[in-house]
């Protein structure tokens, strides 16, 4: 059996809450993705599953505990050294979609999935083709040229799904990738958001509100008083 995508053990993380108080949001969480398994995360507002998110992304570091994405340990390497390393594995590994879809707004559809494939050294004509392609597969290829105002809420989601998947991550993140659309248009991207991950075979981790958006997933967990627990 291959070793899972990402692995969390023991995550702690706390908040300093005024002098002399902390709030400890996670409480030894452990947790492992397989390979093309997509987790869907139920919480609460303010349980911490964001901060959970950032963890598992290395957008934040825990408290306490260790995080392996795709088989290294990632939290263990200190200074520059470590700072480099999770810079290379969040550019390389991980994808990030979020419920505001965080596109630039002054570039088009195209350049918003061709920008982080040139910070990841790909060359402009594959990072384009690429682009293009991912847009055509998620149904907004005729939109390509059309700035981030020009479109509407689930066409831009749609673009920020590209943009998350432009690297090839093996990991992808998605803090309630549809709780800014209506309901209709949040079934039809999530539809979306599913079958690309499939035919792709990514691992996902993916917090929602939406209880039946996350039966559709392989596995339900809950965050419960800072740990995770079946759902």
């Amino acid at each position: 059996m291959s070793d899972p995508v990402l692995r969390l053990e023991g995550i702690e993380k706390g908040y300093n809450h005024g002098k002399a108080s902390e709030i400890l949001v996670l409480r030894g969480v452990d947790l492992e993705v397989a390979k093309g398994e997509i987790v869907a995360l139920v919480a609460p507002s303010g349980s911490g599953k964001s901060t959970l998110l950032h963890i598992a992304g290395l957008l934040d570091k825990p408290d306490a505990g260790a995080v392996h994405l795709a088989g290294h340990d990632l939290s263990r390497i200190k200074g520059r050294k470590g700072d480099r390393a999770r810079t290379i594995a969040r550019r390389q590994d991980v994808g990030f979609i979020y419920q505001f879809h965080h596109l630039l707004p002054e570039f088009t559809a195209l350049e918003n999935v061709v920008l982080p494939q040139l910070a990841n050294g790909v060359g402009r004509a594959e990072a384009e083709t690429r682009a293009a392609d991912l847009l055509a597969r998620v149904g907004v290829g005729e939109r390509a040229s059309h700035r981030p105002a020009a479109l509407s809420g689930g066409e831009q989601q749609r673009v920020a799904f590209c943009r998350a998947l432009a690297n090839g991550p093996k990991l992808l993140l998605a803090d309630e990738p549809t709780g800014n659309l209506d309901p209709t248009t949040s079934d039809t991207v999530f539809d979306t958001l599913l079958g690309l991950a499939r035919d792709t075979g990514l691992s996902a981790l993916i917090a929602t509100h939406n209880l039946a958006l996350a039966a559709r997933m392989d596995r339900v967990l809950r965050l419960e008083d800072g740990v995770l627990v079946p759902a």
